[in-house]
């Protein structure tokens, strides 16, 4: 990898090294998007009668990795990046395969909060294997250079999984995620260096631990990020949520359903390529800023029309799709922004900062899924109120400040 750190074996190019990343991402969102339009029909087959209820299959998996999320990268500073991601690959791996014969909705629920509380290492290492090679803007970019090759899963994830719900049924959804995670275990072993730098290696103390994380959330210029991020997510993960409901129930959208999520997800995917391209060069503060400042805006339309009562589906789905793109171009700089001052600890600050803002969207998200009565007013309301106090939360990041440098451009660790 050019530029690449002294302690990182030269092994894997950067192109490689990124779709690898976003590879380890990909599973976590498969697991998600290739469910939604299944949902009914694993409902049904399960015994389970409330219509909100089908909603846990996803939610329940969002809660679980964001509990997961706070242990993996404090085991990974002691150990090391790659005996983490092993055990979280073997654990997505076999209880994906349990899923797949599962008889019972319940059953099912629980396999799904403990195959994503296991395998919540493939959320926190990119970003912290990412963190060990670069830092600033540079980190910004191939965080977003990560999300917008990991956002082709999600254009594609329920064709996928609607593609396998009509050959062979819902389980067969399971039993290829089963595949596609050992393939990618072979690639992580024999293409991924370790690249936690030794002299980086910490204890396994638990004061130590919680020292290191309470550093993480403790320090002002990160935590307003790490908060901020997950209120604006728990919007997305609201829709996320309901999306099957609202979509295809609500605006009539019915089986063409995967194809508006694509669209919407591509539209994400074109914003992570833009701000690969212009974060460098504009700063990762400039950036998300502003995207925040559109979202308000945006959100505070979307109520309007929400509370309007003639919302068609189209209107909906193109400012749903503009708040998909805004999200991108503030996820992967939040995220940068957050984690820039934290470059000996970064495994612990990578999954605490991961835990805060994940426990913090799925419980909103899913409470916004729940609160889905027919109408989008629920979900414009909630992005509106996230949106504000997310940015009332930059501001005392910032001091009152926004658009600021991170630092100059392409600066790395070194």
């Amino acid at each position: 990898m050019p530029a690449a750190p002294r302690h990182m074996p030269t092994r894997i190019g950067e192109r490689e090294f990124i779709v690898l990343m976003a590879s380890l991402m990909a599973l976590q969102a498969l697991s998600i998007d290739s469910m939604l339009p299944a949902l009914g029909a694993i409902a049904s087959d399960l015994g389970s009668d409330n219509p909100n209820h089908r909603q846990l299959v996803i939610g329940v998996y969002l809660f679980g990795s964001a509990i997961g999320a706070l242990l993996p990268g404090a085991l990974a500073d002691r150990f090391g990046r790659r005996p983490v991601l092993f055990a979280a690959l073997g654990i997505y791996t076999v209880l994906a395969l349990a899923c797949a014969v599962v008889q019972d909705f319940t059953t099912l629920l629980v396999l799904r909060g403990l195959q994503a509380l296991g395998s919540a290492g493939l959320s926190v290492m990119p970003s912290a294997i990412i963190r060990d090679c670069h830092e600033g803007d540079r980190m910004a970019r191939m965080l977003s250079t990560t999300a917008l090759v990991f956002m082709i899963v999600p254009i594609l994830a329920p064709s996928f999984g609607q593609a396998a719900l009509q050959l062979g049924g819902w389980r067969w959804i399971f039993g290829l995620t089963t595949v596609l995670s050992v393939a990618v275990t072979a690639w992580v072993w024999l293409r991924l260096p370790e690249t936690l730098d030794p002299a980086n290696r910490q204890a396994i103390r638990p004061r130590h631990i919680a020292a290191n994380m309470g550093t993480a959330l403790s320090n002002r210029a990160s935590i307003g990020y790490v908060i901020g991020a997950g209120l604006v997510w728990a919007g997305l993960f609201g829709f996320l949520n309901s999306s099957q409901q609202l979509v295809a129930e609500h605006f009539g959208a019915g089986d063409s359903f995967p194809l508006y999520f694509a669209a919407m997800a591509g539209c994400m995917a074109l914003a992570n390529l833009v701000n690969s391209r212009i974060v460098e060069r504009f700063g990762a503060r400039r950036v998300s800023h502003t995207a925040l400042l559109a979202f308000i805006a945006l959100a505070a339309l979307q109520v309007s029309r929400a509370y309007a009562g003639d919302e068609t589906l189209s209107e909906f789905a193109v400012m749903m799709a503009a708040q998909m793109c805004l999200c991108a171009l503030m996820g992967a700089n939040f995220t940068s922004i957050a984690l820039q001052p934290f470059g000996q600890i970064a495994g612990a600050a990578a999954s605490v900062q991961m835990f805060t803002r994940s426990v913090l969207s799925s419980l909103l998200g899913g409470a916004i899924g729940q609160a889905f009565d027919g109408s989008a007013r629920p979900l414009a309301t909630a992005l509106l109120a996230g949106g504000l106090i997310a940015l009332a939360l930059v501001f005392y990041s910032e001091r009152g400040r926004l658009f600021r440098r991170l630092n100059p451009p392409g600066r790395q660790t070194v």
